[in-house]
């Protein structure tokens, strides 16, 4: 498509400038619609595991209501308090908002089917998706509200443990992919195991470390039960307390479209992304877009049914949980992995 356009009067800088802006919107709108969808999704679990209805008024099974929500944030005034620092109070929830939208450029849905597929893209996701966190703490700070102070301070603490954690599993992917290239570690899990799986995590060394990505992902999302930062039993709402309108609609946006990253994360680098579970050539006939979706959806319900059923951590749990055992656990099956490849891969001296 960009070879098309900059043959066009566009000429070549402005037939690259339209097609990948087109690419982006093409990735960038669906996604919002589905951020509004999963929403209502969410609320839909969590009604059926408390034995309640859930949205069902606005238009047909209240599938408009995500709709009617975010217009009537639209339509509140955008209070700033007036001892918060105006610039970074603003600014705070855009960057939430662009980091959850940035980082979905080297998703591959397909093969070949990817904004930018580029060599370390496992890289700029870890890059990308820490920036998230200053989002959250420079909306504490700039409060200047002991409420969200505190949960600028947590969300900083909490980042640290789990991106520890989470660092030393993408190594045991990479171990075993051998490439950073997303696309590169989804097509090396095709029959990874005894020729019929496609999944790093159906590998008995390697699912330890997917139950521990996924639990890590929860935390560096600030879902329940690692939703400290925004414990509204102690700090009212944490660093979202004194924000209102679209500001407060950002960050909610953010956070789903963080949450859908990181079920994609989940499929893409343990259960074979866009690959059917099976090596089976029939399976392939349906598009890979389609087994990734279903697997996000997967993970999505696991993130929903957690939220509706597990209490949420105190916060030395949740220190103790990242450090004590997270961190001793990926480390260790850094070191098995690394060995098990050395034996099996390039032979071990006698």
């Amino acid at each position: 498509m960009t070879a098309w356009f900059q043959q066009t009067w566009l000429g070549p800088d402005g037939g690259w400038f339209v097609a990948n802006l087109i690419l982006i919107l093409v990735i960038a709108l669906p996604l919002m619609l589905a951020v509004a969808m999963i929403i209502y999704a969410e609320r839909k679990i969590w009604a059926a595991i408390a034995l309640r209805r859930g949205p069902n008024v606005v238009g047909p099974w209240g599938l408009l209501q995500s709709f009617a929500d975010g217009l009537k944030v639209f339509l509140k005034e955008t209070i700033i308090p007036s001892s918060a620092n105006k610039g970074l109070f603003l600014i705070a929830p855009i960057i939430t908002f662009t980091v959850a939208l940035i980082v979905w450029a080297v998703v591959p849905f397909d093969v070949g089917v990817v904004l930018t597929d580029i060599n370390v893209g496992l890289l700029y996701i870890l890059a990308a998706s820490s920036l998230g966190v200053y989002g959250v703490i420079i909306a504490g700070w700039a409060s200047n509200s002991k409420y969200p102070f505190f949960s600028a301070l947590r969300a900083a603490a909490q980042m640290v443990s789990y991106e520890v954690s989470i660092g030393f599993v993408l190594i045991c992917v990479v171990l075993y992919a051998g490439t950073f290239n997303l696309t590169g570690i989804v097509m090396a899990q095709k029959g990874n195991v005894l020729g019929i799986l496609n999944g790093f995590g159906f590998n008995p060394l390697l699912f330890p470390m997917a139950i521990v990505f996924l639990i890590s992902a929860m935390a560096e999302t600030f879902r329940t039960p690692f939703d400290l930062v925004e414990a509204e039993s102690e700090l009212v709402a944490g660093h979202q307390t004194e924000y209102s309108s679209m500001s407060f609609a950002l960050f909610w946006l953010g956070e789903y479209a963080n949450v859908i990253l990181m079920c994609a994360l989940n499929a893409i680098l343990f259960w074979g992304g866009f690959l059917p579970p099976i090596d089976w050539a029939p399976l392939y006939y349906i598009p890979g877009i389609l087994w990734l979706l279903g697997k996000m959806c997967f993970f999505f319900f696991v993130f929903g049914w957690v939220k509706a059923t597990v209490p949420r951590y105190r916060y030395d749990q949740l220190m103790r949980l990242g450090w004590k055992i997270f961190l001793p656990l990926s480390l260790l099956f850094v070191a098995l992995i690394s060995g098990w490849l050395m034996w099996t891969r390039y032979g071990v001296p006698a």
